[in-house]
């Protein structure tokens, strides 16, 4: 058993660790769909007409609208993730801060907790840097077709994740995510955890992190520095700090995560 505090560093993906959303990076071009703004908007339109999820809707829209085209396959999937563009520092920065914390008496885990494409981000050059990845994911055939969703991650069922990173429980199947856990044995406090997210789908996470004493941190586009989501959110108490998406050492979100893991005992 792990008798160094547990630190769990809980990221979005689209627009969190990479600067825009991971279907528009090579998947909607491939499909004839050069401007990303009409996906969305027919995802939109799908899920208003139907009562339908809005993640559901544009998993329904990948199978859809690539017959005739290209196989949607978890081999596809993880080629168009190679070429997913991370904000600066990304490459570097999950071994740099666990050697950080080790420096600190604390051993941090990383963890991604993301609507997007589980398959897309397993094909990126850092997948191997979470402790678990959890992302809505199609189930395929015999033949590595996807022909169904397996996994959907929205705004409001992302908290549910925090709950089994808290607990130990990390298998989405394992229900004794609802049971009940003494102090003593939770394995990841709230206090302890730490949410990194860019919009309004981060806000059940954050806001449930912050007000259970932990540390949710709103960042925003390096390039546009567009802080308006984030300013509202710091407004409204969801989070506790602000900062542009750049994971570089010495930049503001690196010193803000290095403080709460120095803080942290």
């Amino acid at each position: 058993k792990e008798t160094r505090p547990i630190v769990a560093i809980c990221y979005d993906f689209d627009k969190t660790l990479s600067p825009d959303n991971m279907q528009a990076q090579g998947y909607l071009e491939s499909i004839d769909y050069p401007d990303q703004d009409e996906f969305w908007k027919e995802v939109n339109e799908l899920a208003q007409e139907n009562e339908m999820d809005s993640d559901l809707a544009w998993m329904y829209k990948m199978i859809a609208d690539s017959r005739g085209k290209l196989i949607v396959s978890r081999k596809t999937l993880a080629e168009y993730g190679k070429n997913i563009t991370l904000n600066p520092g990304v490459d570097s920065w999950f071994e740099r801060i666990r050697k950080y914390g080790e420096e600190h008496g604390v051993t941090v885990e990383h963890y991604i907790i993301s609507s997007g494409m589980r398959e897309m981000i397993e094909g990126t050059s850092i997948a191997d840097e979470f402790t678990k990845i959890y992302a809505s994911s199609f189930y395929y055939d015999e033949a590595g077709v996807a022909i169904w969703p397996s996994m959907v991650v929205n705004y409001t069922n992302k908290t549910q994740f925090l709950f089994r990173i808290s607990k130990g429980v990390p298998d989405v199947y394992d229900p004794r995510v609802n049971d009940y856990f003494a102090p003593e044995d939770i394995r990841v406090p709230f206090a302890n955890m730490i949410y990194i997210g860019d919009s309004d789908t981060d806000v059940p996470c954050m806001k449930l992190v912050h007000s259970h004493d932990g540390h949710s941190i709103g960042v925003y586009n390096c390039e546009t520095c567009d802080k308006s989501k984030v300013e509202k959110m710091l407004d409204e108490n969801r989070v506790k700090y602000i900062a542009a998406a750049d994971y570089r050492n010495g930049s503001e979100l690196d010193g803000i995560v290095k403080k709460i893991i120095a803080d942290i005992k």
